[in-house]
């Protein structure tokens, strides 16, 4: 059995994609002094007994640069829209008109750019983690088939293939982190 060992690194390399992308989208979700419609992703309304993505219950539009609008639907849920938007930690002060609610993006001060390039490091480490922890599935597949009877320098190739995975990864963790870190800084 050990002979025929084949480390599924294609699975390996779609839960690794899996981790960037949702890198990604956690840095689509802070704000760069910049309004986008993406920044509301992560933010749930508790509508109709679960947890809803905003884009689920309104209209979300970026009509000026500096502002984002959102045409909540059901009328019911305008108040919830404006609570979970209020405790996202988002630093935005919703603005209630009618069923639309209206969030003005402020002028990002330079404490409030350092504390989002923490937030953005801390997101990539998250997604490092993920990455290591999947080198480390991959790992553990690896001695599973040594005590299986995989010879050593089989053993030695798969466990270098996986390294040499997870340092791509990692690297183009750091290179997403660096962007983003300038994109905040920018004035």
């Amino acid at each position: 059995m050990a002979d025929d060992f084949e480390l599924d690194t294609d699975d390996l390399k779609r839960r690794m994609d899996g981790a960037i992308a949702s890198l990604r989208t956690e840095f689509a979700s802070l704000r760069t002094g910049r309004a986008s419609g993406s920044m509301l992703d992560p933010v749930m309304v508790d509508a109709y007994g679960s947890p809803t993505p905003i884009n689920q219950v309104g209209t979300v539009n970026v009509p000026e640069p500096r502002m984002v609008t959102i045409n909540v639907w059901d009328k019911g849920l305008v108040n919830k829209v404006e609570k979970a938007i209020r405790d996202s930690g988002l630093g935005i002060n919703p603005q209630m008109n009618g069923t639309i609610i209206m969030l003005p993006i402020p002028e990002l001060n330079e404490e409030r750019r350092r504390e989002l390039t923490k937030v953005a490091a801390q997101y990539s480490e998250h997604a490092r983690v993920a990455v290591r922890n999947l080198r480390r599935d991959g790992m553990d597949q690896i001695k599973k088939a040594k005590a299986d009877g995989l010879s050593e320098d089989d053993q030695k190739f798969w466990e270098s293939e996986v390294q040499e995975m997870t340092d791509q990864y990692i690297k183009q963790i750091d290179a997403q982190l660096e962007t983003k870190q300038a994109e905040i800084m920018q004035v």
